[in-house]
């Protein structure tokens, strides 16, 4: 495992730190207003500037507005990026996840018309997979797609969208054939937000925010030209936006063990036995998922594929924080019920961090998913017994 930046990483590393010292403030901190008009109109125009200097998406292919470059570039310029919590936020999802799977499965019009716009932060996408009864089980879903004709009738509900109320496009899984297992009937589309036929409501969360949304669909006609991959072939695009997703929440960002051992300097409660266990098994938890980090960033490196090693990022991470802004407000007692940011400690980074982890815990699969994942397909044991994996969906009760 190599920790040291080969001579071509450390002169892309040092551009790259060149250009953010130029157009962005680290001190700036967006946390709380990361779906506000105004901070809507700076990240469009920081992603604008990105893509205009050859940032906005390193791995992607030059024809497609990227940069050509490698893994490991776009590995460097995320870490370096996000010491200036820069405004990326509301396109996460769109370039991360929605637009590698346009590319992948779209059509060449595809391609011209979305990409270029989405990478130059003009538009934003969502992705709508999870409903009601249909969360980590996404093959479960029941939103259907009716063909007529030369389009698509959609109908049904989509649950906890990110940025949905935001979105100007998305791509959405429905249901095309009920009468075949239910991974073999599902469809993939592309989908315009701003249809009459789509209606948003945004969710309002514990942690004060409302990012999430709901989204129903009535009577919506979709372009048989607007669909991503062949009828009933849905689960194999799907698959490619999963693996995207499962890469980009990968980590959780929110207070760390560095952040609990300075409150509890502060607060007098590093001699406490029993916290100072805790911490340490904090500490050697994230010390093996940065390890972790750096075998991928080693084989990123080399030109190879990354291992399933990653997929173990977000049940160490999401776990860890809201175990640790746990402790961070009992240590706080009664004052632990304060959220206010500017009288609760450190801005009330625990409160929100702890109303957040639950969350993150089940975006991009839940831990149980994740742990399925792992043992499966890291460590080979045996499949977990799945009653209605040959039985048609319409069939299923």
């Amino acid at each position: 495992m190599n920790f040291e930046d080969t001579p071509e990483e450390a002169e892309f590393r040092a551009e790259a730190r060149a250009f953010l010292k130029k157009h962005l403030d680290p001190a700036e901190n967006d946390r709380d207003a990361r779906y506000q008009p105004d901070f809507i109109e700076r990240a469009k125009k920081w992603q604008k500037t990105k893509a205009e200097g050859g940032f906005a998406q390193i791995t992607w292919p030059k024809q497609f507005g990227g940069r050509g470059g490698t893994p490991i570039q776009q590995v460097i310029w995320n870490q370096e990026e996000s010491k200036f919590n820069a405004p990326t936020y509301p396109f996460a999802i769109g370039l991360g996840m929605c637009l590698p799977t346009v590319i992948a499965f779209g059509s060449d019009e595809h391609k011209k018309r979305y990409v270029p716009p989405a990478l130059t932060g003009e538009e934003i996408w969502c992705q709508l997979f999870s409903e009601p009864a249909a969360g980590s089980d996404v093959a479960g879903l029941k939103t259907k797609a009716v063909r007529d004709g030369d389009e698509w009738v959609i109908n049904g509900q989509k649950v906890w969208t990110t940025g949905a109320h935001i979105s100007d496009y998305g791509i959405v899984l429905t249901r095309t054939d009920p009468d075949v297992p239910k991974h073999k009937g599902l469809t993939m589309f592309i989908i315009d937000m701003k249809d009459p036929g789509v209606e948003v409501r945004p969710i309002h969360q514990a942690s004060g925010g409302s990012e999430f949304n709901e989204v129903y669909f009535t009577d919506v006609r979709i372009p048989d030209s607007d669909r991503l991959g062949e009828p009933g072939q849905g689960w194999k695009v799907a698959l490619v936006t999963l693996m995207n997703e499962r890469l980009a929440v990968g980590g959780s960002a929110g207070p760390d063990w560095r952040e609990i051992m300075n409150y509890a300097r502060e607060a007098g409660t590093m001699s406490d036995a029993a916290f100072r266990s805790k911490l340490a098994d904090w500490y050697v938890a994230a010390q093996g998922y940065k390890l972790t980090k750096f075998r991928t960033q080693t084989a990123l490196s080399k030109g190879e594929t990354p291992g399933p090693e990653s997929s173990i990022g977000k049940v160490i991470t999401a776990n860890q924080m809201q175990d640790i802004c746990n402790s961070a407000m009992e240590m706080q007692d009664h004052y632990g019920l304060i959220s206010d940011c500017e009288k609760a400690p450190m801005e009330a980074a625990f409160q929100e961090g702890w109303l957040w982890a639950p969350g993150m815990r089940i975006a991009g699969g839940t831990d149980e998913i994740l742990k399925n994942i792992i043992a499966e397909r890291v460590l080979g044991l045996p499949q977990d017994v799945r009653v209605d994996k040959d039985k048609p969906f319409s069939r299923m009760g």
